[in-house]
């Protein structure tokens, strides 16, 4: 898995006694809390646009018959 340029911050905000149990399920597969968030996101945009992730400089995957939306 390649590792991407640019990383870009996202706070959440989860109870308590869930971060508690995910960092422990981390450690349990050697894997920081951040590794295991980007690969949860990488499945939900592949599952989402039905395409495989491959990020590309500025490019943001569109769902399929879904036009993107104008800023």
């Amino acid at each position: 898995m390649a590792l991407e340029n640019r990383t870009a911050r996202l706070t959440i905000l989860i109870d308590p006694r869930k971060k508690a149990v995910f960092e422990r399920l981390c450690a349990e597969e050697d894997a920081t809390p951040s590794q295991v968030v980007r690969r949860l996101i990488r499945r939900y945009i592949e599952e989402r646009t039905g395409e495989p992730w491959t990020p590309a400089e500025g490019e943001i995957p569109s769902r399929p018959g879904r036009r993107p939306k104008k800023r």
